[in-house]
């Protein structure tokens, strides 16, 4: 429990730190001579490289174990929001993006050590609290960031404290007290033999992916971990595409269907009843902090759905789909408060749900690879939404909304095809529990 708090504190700090700077960095670099179109090319950087990069670096961390992988990505990362506090030219600023862009897997990596350390009843709960940290960090930090970049040299002090907050972080880290975690998957400890929603075959399948990890971390001498990382993506490659293809597509289609919810809701509510940005940014507030306090129900609900998260993700999912059907038809400004109150609820609940649907399904044994995975598919969603957004916007101001009905509609009937095969399995292990 002691463990947990930490890596909960150390959640609530990152992001804290982060969302100081984030907010911010847009007119940074347009202060720095930069104009609006090398200003986005900036932007969408980062996110190519988190792409590439978060799939490696969780596999990684399943081969290094996790707090080397947590430590070298803290202090990393680190070192990036230092250099950018001193960056004065644009060069320097996308510098400075680098080391954060390919290392700033902090989360995904705690994420994996959750999954390691509580049962499996007990994740989703526990993940739903992490979220909740998430956005109780993103509520304080751009206020913080805000007022400080108010003063003289604000900019470049708000990312010394964020490179300060990074430091702390690891030195919480390096005084964490390993020797006393049970972790399933990493090099710190032996791989843990539990039950998954695959067959047998798949099953036999993903353990000579992974089960090579407690053999060759004794074999330190001839441990090569980026060659293991290699072996095993290549090993995990056939299982993902074969066995969880149906998973991380519907975790595509729904993140780019709330995103394109989200990406035109300030202009479309000003365009459709007139309402003023600053009325709007209320409304966001409002269901951020919605979206924390979802966390606290989800205990409850996974108990009235006897911990089958496959099949509350299915009514979450169909539950969004109704509420962006109801916000993109909505002739009132109180219609959209209402599709927005329950969104709030249910994007929240789906994405602990879908987390703890690829450890359920993948195993523990390569949480770091799977949940690397699933951030570098939402990073795909965060390139193709934009997009899909800019044209769908030139049809109706409702269309990009619609457009996410029509893709939140095909997650549904996916999941719905897919349904028997993982229930049935899953309510087999619930009652050997």
């Amino acid at each position: 429990q002691l463990l947990l708090w930490i890596i909960l504190v150390l959640f609530l700090k990152d992001l804290f730190g982060v969302s100081m700077v984030i907010p911010l960095l847009s007119l940074h670099v347009k202060s720095l001579g930069a104009s609006p179109t090398v200003a986005g090319i900036v932007g969408s950087s980062y996110g190519v490289l988190q792409l590439f990069s978060s799939t490696l670096v969780g596999c990684w961390s399943d081969v290094v174990g996790r707090q080397a992988s947590l430590l070298v990505c803290i202090l990393l990362s680190a070192l990036g929001y230092l250099l950018l506090g001193a960056a004065t030219n644009v060069f320097l600023f996308v510098l400075a993006r680098v080391p954060a862009g390919i290392f700033k897997h902090t989360l995904s990596i705690s994420r994996a050590l959750i999954s390691d350390l509580v049962a499996e009843k007990e994740r989703p709960v526990i993940i739903g609290q992490f979220n909740t940290a998430s956005s109780v960090g993103f509520i304080l930090g751009p206020m913080v960031g805000g007022y400080l970049t108010e003063l003289d040299g604000g900019f470049y002090l708000t990312a010394f404290i964020c490179f300060s907050v990074f430091i702390l972080n690891a030195g919480l880290i390096w005084l964490f007290p390993w020797s006393e975690a049970k972790l399933g998957s990493t090099g710190n400890g032996p791989c843990l033999d539990k039950k998954h929603v695959l067959s047998e075959k798949s099953n036999h399948k993903l353990q000579e992916a992974v089960g090579t990890c407690g053999s060759q971390a004794r074999e330190k001498t001839t441990w090569r971990p980026w060659a293991e990382v290699l072996s095993t993506l290549q090993d995990l490659k056939n299982l993902i595409f074969s066995e969880m293809w149906d998973i991380f597509l519907v975790r595509l289609l729904m993140s780019v269907a709330v995103l394109l919810y989200h990406s035109n809701f300030v202009l479309a509510l000003e365009e459709r009843f007139g309402v003023r940005p600053k009325v709007t940014g209320y409304l966001i507030s409002y269901s951020s902090a919605l979206g924390a306090v979802a966390s606290f129900a989800l205990g409850p609900i996974l108990r009235l759905y006897r911990h089958d998260s496959y099949t509350l993700l299915l009514h979450s999912s169909a539950l969004t789909c109704l509420l962006l059907l109801l916000y993109s038809e909505a002739q009132t400004v109180g219609a959209v408060i209402v599709s927005s109150t329950f969104l709030s609820f249910s994007t929240a609940i789906g994405r602990t749900c879908i987390t703890d649907l690829q450890l359920t399904v993948g195993g523990v044994q390569a949480s770091g690879t799977l949940i690397g995975v699933g951030q570098s598919v939402t990073a795909v969603g965060r390139i193709i939404a934009p997009l899909l957004s800019g044209v769908a916007q030139e049809v109706s101001p409702c269309g990009p909304p619609s457009l996410g009905v029509v893709l939140a509609l095909v997650a549904v009937f996916i999941m719905s095809l897919n349904k028997p095969r993982s229930r049935g399995d899953m309510s087999d292990k619930l009652k050997g529990e």
